[in-house]
């Protein structure tokens, strides 16, 4: 087999022959170069893409794909399950051309496919069909037909007794069996909007997947499961749990693939840029960008501080307060493994409670921001982010980098207030130790985004990755506690109002 720069060499050197040897040998060129592409698109999987799909762009991430699919066509991966953001080709490759190179290597085999609807299912049914039936594919696969009397585009045979069953979530695969299964987006966005009200609505898939295709597999058949992430109660997480209790451990190779990695880089910068990333963040709710991008759904249903807790303000502005409290939490350094530092900002107001008609303090979240920040850059964003609200109590957790700021800090002239937790008072017992606030409905938070990153954070504790502004925040509302600022109905009553608060104006 000779190499591009081998032809490339021969080509170059052409010239020194007659025109019309030249006319035969580039001919004889371009016919070993059209089996070469034909010998590499049977062999590698991307190869087989670009073949049939000239447009394509390719990504890394498309590599890390193609190597897990090749495994599975070769039989080497029985489970499979790639987690990737929407618009990123997922169902692409999942939906037609890996069934469609799978049938090529194995044209006597079974495939069901699934998806969310049955129309949706059908329509890729329909492309694999007519790939299969194409006359690029014959070059790839020559034998390989589609059955005579059998080619509906959601149910069709090839003529080595191959088969090809597409199917909606619910369908009936009665009579079915399968070498492989692949199922792509299982999830439909309704569900998920559902689901925000009822998580069990997730369960019905599950449900459906075990007691219907999972059971038409045959011996040594491979599944193959594509989607993005809803939820840590979707197909995906019930799955590999369901795995790990029957087994002790998990047979699935999981492939997580986030939009944009911790590096911050997009994953496929090549069609999608860091800037349109960032303007589609902006503008979806954070559980969704999370969990439908990032890969990492928050888990609601173990929250200590449930989202449905928190009052929301809807006017443009906040109420005028009469206490404003700053809290930090430090990390140690700037790298891409260090937690952030993190700041929020409270304010204490009055209002009239719905039961009592009694003015009672109410606290609202006003800021919230964080980083990884170098200790230079820490301590010059504290001291301005103090200088801009002027808070009447300024906390600082004694850890970390929050050890030398406090010092710094209080050298600038900065009345910092040292937060250090009693043994045995860690980040669970602290945000246990706030929670009634929430559920008494005394903690508020605007329709902004920062506080829809604190919300999303906070529904994720204490499972999630990050927990800088459930540290900080509970830092906070311990020290309204502590200073009798904030009442619950699970606190004595008390007849007298703070005298500070009698004459303040409440909403």
């Amino acid at each position: 087999m000779l190499t591009a720069n081998e032809i490339g060499s021969f080509i170059s050197r052409l010239h020194e022959l007659p025109i019309e040897e030249q006319k035969e040998i580039l001919k004889l060129v371009e016919s070993y170069e059209s089996s070469q592409k034909i010998i590499d698109a049977r062999q590698s999987f991307l190869s087989y893409v670009n073949f049939l799909w000239p447009e394509f762009i390719h990504g890394r991430h498309h590599e890390i794909m193609a190597e897990a699919f090749e495994r599975v066509v070769k039989g080497e991966l029985k489970r499979l399950i790639i987690n990737m953001p929407p618009r990123h080709t997922k169902s692409e490759f999942a939906s037609i051309y890996i069934p469609s190179w799978f049938m090529g290597h194995h044209p006597n085999k079974k495939i069901i496919q699934c998806s969310n609807t049955a129309e949706l299912a059908q329509g890729f049914g329909r492309k694999v069909r007519d790939i299969v039936g194409s006359e690029q594919f014959k070059e790839i696969f020559p034998g390989v037909e589609l059955k005579a009397d059998s080619q509906a585009a959601g149910r069709w045979a090839t003529s080595g007794r191959g088969e090809y069953f597409a199917i909606g979530v619910d369908g009936k695969v009665t009579g079915k069996g399968a070498d492989l299964l692949i199922i792509d987006d299982p999830h439909s966005e309704q569900e998920a909007k559902q689901a925000a009200r009822n998580p069990e609505v997730f369960d019905s898939v599950y449900e459906w997947y075990v007691s219907g295709p999972r059971q038409r597999l045959q011996p040594g058949a491979a599944i193959i499961i594509v989607q993005t992430r809803w939820s840590k109660r979707d197909l995906t997480s019930r799955v590999l749990k369901d795995s790990i209790e029957k087994g002790g451990h998990s047979e699935w190779e999981v492939i997580e693939l986030p939009a944009i990695l911790p590096s911050g880089d997009p994953i496929w910068p090549e069609f999608w840029s860091k800037d349109e990333l960032e303007a589609l963040k902006s503008e979806l709710p954070p559980s969704n960008w999370l969990a439908q991008y990032q890969q990492t759904p928050t888990a609601e249903e173990g929250a200590i501080v449930k989202r449905e807790w928190w009052k929301r303000w809807e006017k443009k502005n906040p109420p005028p307060c009469e206490f404003i409290i700053q809290s930090w939490d430090t990390a140690f350094e700037k790298t891409q493994r260090a937690d952030y530092s993190a700041c929020t900002t409270w304010g204490v107001f009055w209002k009239e409670s719905p039961d009592t008609g009694r003015p009672e303090a109410n606290i609202i979240l006003l800021d919230a921001f964080k980083d990884r920040m170098e200790f230079p850059e820490l301590k010059r964003v504290a001291y301005e982010t103090y200088q801009d609200w002027e808070p009447d109590s300024f906390v600082v957790e004694k850890k970390a980098s929050g050890a030398p700021l406090i010092y710094e800090l209080r050298a600038m002239g900065i009345p910092v207030q040292e937060f250090t937790p009693a043994r045995g008072n860690d980040k669970v017992v602290r945000a246990n130790a706030v929670s009634d606030l929430f559920a008494s409905g005394k903690v508020w938070a605007p329709e902004r985004r920062f506080a829809e990153d604190v919300i999303e954070e906070f529904a994720d504790f204490p499972s999630g990755e990050h927990d800088d502004y459930v540290d900080s925040s509970t830092q906070a509302l311990l020290r309204f506690r502590q200073g009798g600022f904030v009442a619950t109905d699970m606190d004595e009553d008390d007849d007298e109002l703070p005298t500070r608060f009698r004459e303040q104006e409440y909403y």
